[in-house]
């Protein structure tokens, strides 16, 4: 949909001809693990307000796929690349063939044709995250740093003191499961609060 100009957001229909992004897989290895089974989680994170093209993300995810599957084995992680390239970037192409100085007119009229897709990141953001065993820690490090060079600019590695792709710690992760404050969803955990309705709180705590 076209937003009104005074947003500074337009609809992508203006942009024709975008190609397509070469990355198209996100997620990787044993993406269907139930949260408790993969507690340790890793992430590349971005040091730089910069732009990563769409094939820069593939080829990382490539390289980070393959070294986990060689020395871990394909279903002993999860792989999820976080940042999507959304950003259409353009190039003004000019002739280099002789007498182009005729046919062309410089910078007149330079506004361009699409060229490729970017992902615009910050500071600070993930770019990959990686979710395993405590025991393949090690091996996640190894994985993530060779996919960092994939990228330009800088990147720094960080296990996470969260359990996997949760937002808990994994000091009190366990202690709320077991007391039903925390629920699996799928790769996540649900928060339960304290408020709310009793019938609720009793279909929760029904097979106690």
């Amino acid at each position: 949909a076209v937003v009104s100009t005074q947003s500074g957001h337009y609809g992508r229909g203006f942009c024709r001809g975008v190609p397509d992004p070469k990355i198209r897989i996100y997620d990787l290895g044993r993406k269907r693990a139930h949260v408790d089974d993969f507690p340790a989680c890793v992430h590349l994170v971005s040091d730089e307000k910069e732009q990563l093209s769409s094939e820069a993300l593939e080829a990382a995810r490539i390289c980070a796929n393959k070294y986990m599957v060689k020395f871990v084995g394909k279903d002993c992680f999860h792989i999820r690349v976080r940042k999507h390239p959304f950003h259409v970037l353009r190039i003004n192409k000019m002739l280099s063939c002789a007498g182009a100085d005729r046919l062309q007119t410089g910078m007149r009229g330079a506004y361009g044709k699409p060229q490729g897709l970017v992902a615009r990141v910050n500071i600070g953001e993930s770019l990959i995250s990686m979710r395993c065993k405590d025991v393949h820690v090690p091996s996640a490090i190894e994985a993530l740093r060779r996919a960092k060079m994939k990228f330009p600019g800088r990147q720094k590695i960080y296990p996470s003191r969260n359990w996997g792709f949760t937002k808990f710690p994994k000091a009190i992760y366990e202690e709320w499961r077991n007391c039903k404050r925390l629920i699996p969803a799928g790769a996540h955990a649900k928060y339960i609060s304290a408020h709310g309705p009793l019938s609720g709180w009793k279909k929760i705590h029904a097979d106690d």
